[in-house]
C-alpha cells in the first residue's frame, strides 16, 4: 500500500482499535486459480504472537478455504472511516483555485501465514468468542447455547476456521494532514454542516484527532 508519510499510521493499538471497530475484513490470496477475497467478520486476539492473531470462519461451501491450504501468505483489509472531500470546503479555494477533490480515509492492512482448522471445539470456541463480543453490549446478549444443540452442531460442520498470526501490518490516516490549518478546518466545518450532501461527522471527528 502506498503510504506518504504524513498518512502512516504506526501505533498498534490505534491499528488494532480499527480492527476491532471495523471488525469485518477482506481476505485476499493469490494461487492456481488466480485472485480470491472473501468478506469475513475477524476476531482480534490483540495479546497472542508478535503482532497479534486474527481468527475466523468460513463456509466449507466456499472454495477459498481450500486455497488457503497451500498459502504462505494473505492479505486482511480492514476499511474504516471514509468520506468525499470537495474542493468548495477549502478557503484556499477562493484565493487560488488550485485545489481539487480527493477522499479522506483510514485503512489497515494485515499480512500473515493462515492455518485452516476443521476442529470442532476450536470452532466452537472462535463461535462463542465471536457472538460473545458483539452481543456483550446488548441488554439480552444472544449465545449459542440458546439454540438447539443438534442444530447448531449441524451448522458447525458447514463451517471450517482460519487463523492468521499477523507477520506485518500498516496503518493509513488520509485525514488531510497534508493541508494547512485553514483548509482542514474548512473540511471538518463542511463535514459537520447538516445542510452538507457530504455531511460525515465521523470523518470529520478523525480529521481533528489527526
Amino acid at each position: 500500500m502506498y503510504i506518504p508519510a504524513n498518512f502512516r499510521e504506526t501505533r498498534i493499538e490505534t491499528l488494532h482499535e480499527l480492527m476491532r471497530t471495523h471488525p469485518l475484513g477482506l481476505l485476499v490470496t493469490h494461487g492456481v486459480d488466480g485472485l480470491q477475497a472473501s468478506p469475513l467478520p475477524f476476531l482480534l486476539f490483540a495479546d497472542e504472537g508478535e503482532q497479534g492473531v486474527l481468527r475466523a470462519h468460513m463456509a466449507k461451501a466456499n472454495p477459498h478455504w481450500k486455497t488457503l491450504e497451500s498459502m504462505n501468505e494473505c492479505l486482511v483489509v480492514f476499511q474504516g472511516a471514509d468520506g468525499y472531500v470537495t474542493p468548495s470546503w477549502y478557503p484556499s479555494k477562493a484565493k487560488t483555485h488550485k485545489v481539487v477533490p480527493t477522499w479522506n480515509y483510514v485503512t489497515v492492512q494485515v499480512w500473515g501465514s493462515p492455518s485452516v482448522i476443521d476442529d470442532p471445539d476450536w470452532i466452537r470456541r472462535q463461535l462463542n468468542c465471536l457472538t460473545g463480543h458483539h452481543e456483550k453490549p446488548r441488554p439480552q446478549s444472544w449465545s449459542a447455547d440458546d439454540a438447539p444443540a443438534d442444530y447448531i452442531a449441524t451448522q458447525m460442520k458447514a463451517i471450517i476456521g482460519i487463523e492468521i498470526p499477523i507477520r506485518r501490518i500498516e496503518g493509513k490516516w488520509k485525514m488531510s494532514q497534508n493541508k494547512d490549518d485553514a483548509d482542514k478546518a474548512g473540511v471538518v466545518s463542511g463535514m459537520r454542516s447538516g445542510n452538507d450532501p457530504h455531511q460525515n461527522v465521523q470523518v470529520a471527528d478523525l480529521i481533528e484527532r489527526s
